[in-house]
């Protein structure tokens, strides 16, 4: 399943609620797109769950945010 299927799940909202509740989702998040996307544009989300020690979960949702976020600049 890829990413654009898996965010028309019904558990996709879920997990982004819960993703969002986590305490370490907004230092997460702002690293992410602050440091590692700057270094690596093409980074997938198992390395960043070996590299920041964070769920698959919050590395999808963080990705898919950061990836929208993209799009709307351009």
């Amino acid at each position: 399943m890829n990413l654009d299927e898996f965010t028309k799940e019904n558990l996709w909202k879920i997990l982004i609620d819960t993703v969002h509740a986590t305490v370490m989702y907004p230092s997460h998040k702002a690293y992410i797109r602050d440091v590692i996307l700057r270094e690596k544009p093409d980074v997938k989300e198992i390395e960043l769950t070996s590299r920041l020690n964070m769920s698959l979960g919050e590395a999808l949702v963080i990705l898919d945010e950061l990836v929208g976020d993209r799009k709307a600049e351009i």
